[in-house]
């Protein structure tokens, strides 16, 4: 057997979609829990979910999101700067938008477009650049010694895989919302992207404030592999779930009634 043939046969396959629901609803669970536990104790945690285009960062979001009370988990995706935004000290615009007690903000994408996309297409200079990897920890560092849990993420994704997604994209009218002709430059660049964020993780990666590489070459084991991380790394979340009454109602179930000239479908 050649190299080749068995390095593809050792490759795991890909979680089917019933092994991926079953696996993911104790985590929705725990999910519950934990955001019971944030409201029970006022702490705040902060995601940042990065990677290249395609990586899946709005699948994993969803993932954690879709069960939790949507006033506690907040998903935040800031179109581009406009031009007031483009004056302002380049973190500021992200601040309002940080968590407050009780909840929890996921960042699809974050200030660390500066340190990517930005910087590979040229948006900023390299000074800026230079700069934003200055102050980058420090500005993480200040929201750690607040009190803020902060996460950071990485989603990673092979060349080959990337092209089969943005493929699947172009051919499928209910994703082609996700295509623009900055992506489909992008595609040419996934070296300079390489390059870029290997200069990002080195100049701010800490102790303090780590990045979590996550392969998300399957994308649904990514996403299992990302939520057991994060639950795994707060701090014990058990909160015991109120009881609440619900006693029967003290008369017949009662239907719907209007008065007439509403239109009803």
């Amino acid at each position: 057997m050649t190299k080749k043939a068995k390095s593809e046969t050792d490759k795991p396959q890909r979680l089917g979609k019933a092994a991926y629901i079953e696996q993911l609803a104790p985590l929705e669970l725990e999910l519950n829990d934990m955001a019971r536990w944030l409201q029970h104790s006022g702490q705040r945690v902060l995601v940042l979910i990065e990677g290249r285009d395609t990586a899946g960062k709005g699948g994993v979001i969803s993932a954690i999101s879709d069960t939790l009370n949507p006033r506690q988990c907040r998903v935040v995706a800031l179109p581009k700067p406009n031009d007031r935004e483009r004056t302002q000290w380049y973190f500021q615009r992200y601040v309002p938008h940080l968590p407050a007690a009780g909840e929890i903000v996921l960042f699809d994408r974050s200030w660390y477009n500066r340190a990517g996309v930005e910087r590979v297409m040229g948006y900023c200079s390299e000074a800026q650049v230079e700069t934003f990897l200055k102050q980058a920890p420090v500005f993480e560092k200040m929201l750690v010694d607040d009190g803020i849990l902060l996460f950071k993420y990485w989603l990673t994704v092979d060349q080959v895989q990337q092209e089969e997604r943005f493929a699947e994209r172009l051919a499928d009218p209910l994703k082609r919302w996700k295509l623009s002709p900055i992506d489909l430059e992008a595609r040419a660049r996934y070296a300079d992207y390489t390059e870029a964020r290997n200069t990002m993780l080195a100049a701010t990666h800490s102790k303090r404030t780590p990045w979590t590489l996550v392969d998300f070459n399957d994308q649904r084991r990514g996403r299992l592999a990302l939520i057991r991380d994060l639950l795994a790394r707060l701090p014990d979340h058990a909160v015991p779930e109120p009881a609440l009454e619900f006693p029967p109602l003290p008369y017949p179930p009662l239907k719907e009634r209007f008065k007439a000239g509403f239109k009803a479908i």
